[in-house]
């Protein structure tokens, strides 16, 4: 299905700011801490892989969009020379984030804002590169939010994002289900609290029908659409995440075609 085909269906956008800005107020105390547990270590990995593909071409100026406690912010500041950007729909996500900002004496490089995804405060063009994390369960056109993150980005810059995903092996995805539907919330409720049972109980059933509705077809066309050339995708953990990146079209010519790679 064609990404406009999907627009026409899509949902309002005020119900899911206000899902997220609900599901998400309560978690910043342990989100970073909790986030590791729940993934067995892997947030970090492929926090990782999304800022090695920031890193390419020197940033001077990065935008990290649902930038939450502001990890990956953070470690854009600490791996290139780039001011860093962060913008996030949750005031409490934002208050944390600014907390672990001011803790690494980082206040000089990285700024945090509130914003939405689908309406940036920005001028086109601003930004030299852009990432964005696990946003696209969260907004109701994934296609328009897209184009909106793409306005933002100068022709050459990278923009790159990490997702949960669901594994394409057979074996990997029933695990990978029966995790998420029973585990997932009984150790998030028992480290975390309510909060954490909720979110357990939410995540796996919005990852799939997530990619019932947004198939990886559908979305590498969508990146197209919105003018973002050499898309890629890695998948990371047996598919469990999911890297994807590209190059804003213009005049600083092609890094490579399109390309998917299973990684570990």
């Amino acid at each position: 299905m064609s990404a406009g085909r999907r627009d026409s269906i899509a949902r309002p956008a005020g119900d899911l700011n206000q899902s997220a800005q609900s599901l998400f107020s309560g978690l910043p105390s342990r989100y970073d801490l909790l986030g590791e547990v729940l993934s067995f270590g892997q947030n970090a990995r492929w926090r990782r892989a999304v800022v090695d593909r920031i890193t390419i071409g020197a940033p001077g100026h990065v935008l990290d969009v649902a930038t939450g406690t502001a990890g990956v912010a953070l470690q854009i500041a600490r791996r290139t020379p780039a001011v860093v950007t962060g913008a996030d729909l949750t005031s409490a996500m934002l208050v944390r984030g600014q907390a672990n900002v001011d803790r690494l004496g980082a206040g000089s490089r990285v700024r945090l804002l509130a914003a939405r995804a689908e309406q940036l405060p920005f001028a086109d063009s601003s930004f030299d590169a852009l990432s964005f994390t696990y946003l696209f369960r969260y907004v109701a056109d994934p296609a328009a939010t897209l184009r909106e993150l793409a306005r933002v980005v100068r022709p050459g810059g990278v923009i790159a994002t990490l997702e949960f995903g669901v594994p394409p092996r057979r074996l990997s995805r029933a695990v990978w289900w029966l995790y998420t539907r029973t585990l997932l919330p009984i150790i998030g409720g028992a480290l975390g609290g309510p909060e954490w049972w909720r979110v357990g109980r939410f995540l796996g059933p919005s990852i799939s029908a997530h990619y019932e509705r947004y198939p990886i077809e559908w979305q590498i066309d969508a990146w197209r659409a919105a003018g973002i050339e050499d898309v890629g995708i890695r998948r990371m953990s047996l598919g469990v995440g999911l890297i994807m990146w590209g190059v804003k079209a213009g005049p600083r010519g092609r890094l490579g075609g399109t390309a998917e790679q299973d990684g570990r």
